[in-house]
């Protein structure tokens, strides 16, 4: 979700398969760098093989550009991974959240095979987006300080949880401003 020279992201901490839970502690929010957060929502091993090989790509990138890779470039760089990959995807849909050099926020999302979808307010996925929508689009507003846009994630994603029964077992939210990283963890339902 886009705010003021601020961005942030949210994500449940549940694992399972299917209604059963396996653990409660997974993060599937991943920092690239100081200004730059990738969620990869999907299958476990997935998810697991893509954060190793984004590390690697990203850390090739800033060696022969001798620079930090903009949220942009990193965007391009993981649906170019998806899309090579188009016959025998990886099962995760990456959404990423970052602030580039001039402190712009990006926010983008993409599916299976890397199409991916830049936003001016926010973007979802995962198993209860279809929940997320109507409170994000009732509540998200432009120019919100780190505060409110803190407080107006936190009450989408809480109340996704409470209508989505495979999702929830406790979230993080992660703010990035141009000056500082806030990360809190919010305590939801846990049946």
């Amino acid at each position: 979700m886009v705010g003021k020279n601020c961005v942030a992201i949210a994500t449940d901490l549940r694992f399972g398969v299917g209604p059963q839970t396996v653990a409660f502690d997974l993060p599937k929010v991943f920092k690239i760098n100081n200004k730059l957060f990738v969620g990869l929502p999907g299958l476990l091993t997935d998810t697991q093989t893509m954060v190793k090989l984004l590390r690697f790509r990203t850390n090739l990138y800033e060696l022969k550009e001798e620079k930090e890779i903009s949220p942009k470039t990193f965007s391009n760089m993981v649906a170019s991974i998806l899309y090579q990959r188009r016959f025998g995807p990886y099962f995760v849909e990456p959404v990423i959240a970052g602030l580039d050099k001039n402190n712009k926020p990006f926010i983008s999302a993409m599916d299976l095979i890397g199409a991916p979808v830049d936003a001016k307010d926010f973007v979802l996925a995962g198993s209860c987006s279809e929940e997320l929508y109507g409170m994000a689009e009732s509540l998200w507003r432009p120019d919100l300080e780190p505060d409110e846009l803190f407080e107006i994630i936190s009450q989408c994603i809480l109340s996704a949880f409470d209508r989505n029964a495979i999702s929830g077992w406790g979230a993080i939210v992660h703010v990035i401003t141009p000056t500082q990283l806030i990360t809190r963890k919010l305590k939801t339902r846990q049946d």
